[in-house]
């Protein structure tokens, strides 16, 4: 599963895998990929500076990435406190009476509650850049397109490559144009935030536009060795993973008890690959949720519309707040992508990447076999 593209990060094969665990991550890179941490959960600069010390600390010496959060269209700045006065007094009571209708009890009274993900303004992301180079990243991803010139100079300044994700050849066009070294071809299967066109029609697409101007990862229902060779058939340079490592017994994001699978977890095991919903109502851009009674309750007659990004976060950050803590696996908010139905039982990070790289090879030979 050598690549030109995993030889220049000197990494074993081409596998980047995008996660909010910093555990994740440093697992990633150290069975042989190419671990990146999602940057958008920390509101505190110092937070995320003790996440990346302990990267540095915990891959073995091994690369690794980050992804921070920079749309392509300024949102509305300010802080917490200032932006949650522009959210209307309608959508508060919707969420509010959502949540009392499907049984999520409130917070403790000892519990702090949540301000909001504030990882997705500017200026935040911003200083997410800043702290990361101050660290051994080896690579800047940006989750909403290419960030701006400037912050792609200073990345290239410190001689970190930079990757934004396009869901249009036009969009993979325009990141190259503005300095991106790498374009992650992100199909409509994928979770998170995503475009309208399969990874099947999209990934083909953008490398016979691109041509040698970048190289390109695929990303959207990759989650078998099969589909990582496939991806590289297509003519990408390796492959973009997020969804498929949220059951890996590393990830332990929303885990209340810290034993066992978490709510979240417990929902995505479940799940087959019909269980999706591509929706604006966990950041404000259409991003693919798993399907659950919350999204469901945003989709019926009377339910408001989507805020716009940063104030739908700001309005649901309490909301994902109680629901996690409830530990009720049918009212979970989880972005995940359609190859939510692989995802059927925990196991370690090594063993996955295992799998993968085994998968990848009986692939190619069934292939060479074919007369």
């Amino acid at each position: 599963m050598r690549s030109d593209l995993a030889d220049k990060f000197g990494i074993e094969y081409p596998i980047f895998g995008f996660t909010p665990s910093e555990h994740v991550a440093a697992a990633i890179s150290r069975a042989g990929g190419l671990g990146v941490l999602g940057c958008v959960r920390f509101n505190d600069p110092e937070e995320l500076e003790a996440a990346l010390t302990w990267m540095d600390e915990n891959t073995d010496g091994k690369p690794y990435g980050v992804d921070i959060v920079m749309p392509a269209k300024v949102p509305t700045e300010g802080g917490a406190i200032d932006l949650d006065k522009l959210i209307p007094a309608e959508h508060r009571a919707f969420v509010d009476r959502t949540l009392d209708e499907l049984g999520v009890p409130p917070l403790s009274d000892d519990v702090e509650h949540a301000t909001g993900v504030l990882g997705w303004l500017h200026s935040v992301a911003r200083s997410h850049v800043d702290v990361a180079l101050g660290h051994r990243i080896a690579l800047i991803a940006n989750a909403l397109g290419s960030p701006p010139k400037d912050v792609i100079d200073q990345a290239h300044a410190k001689g970190v490559p930079v990757a934004a994700l396009a869901g249009a050849v036009e969009h993979a066009r325009r990141h190259v144009e503005n300095g991106v070294d790498i374009v992650i071809a992100q199909g409509y299967e994928a979770g998170g935030h995503t475009g309208e066109i399969a990874s099947m029609v999209l990934v083909p697409e953008i490398v016979d536009a691109l041509g040698d101007s970048a190289a390109v990862l695929a990303a959207g229902g990759i989650g078998s060795g099969r589909q990582v060779a496939a991806a590289l058939a297509l003519g990408a340079s390796g492959v973009w993973m997020g969804s498929y490592w949220l059951t890996t017994s590393e990830y332990k994001l929303g885990s209340a008890s810290g034993e066992g699978p978490s709510a979240i977890q417990r929902a995505l095991l479940k799940a087959t690959s019909a269980d999706t919903v591509r929706s604006r109502i966990y950041s404000g851009k259409p991003a693919r949720l798993l399907k659950t009674k919350w999204t469901e309750a945003w989709s019926k007659p009377g339910a408001p519309d989507a805020l716009p990004m940063p104030l739908q976060n700001l309005l649901v950050s309490d909301a994902h707040q109680r629901i996690s803590a409830s530990e009720n696996p049918d009212v979970v908010a989880m972005p995940v992508g359609q190859i939510v139905g692989r995802m059927n039982e925990i196991r370690p990070v090594a063993e996955v990447m295992a799998e993968l790289v085994s998968g990848f090879e009986d692939a190619r030979a069934r292939l060479d076999s074919m007369k």
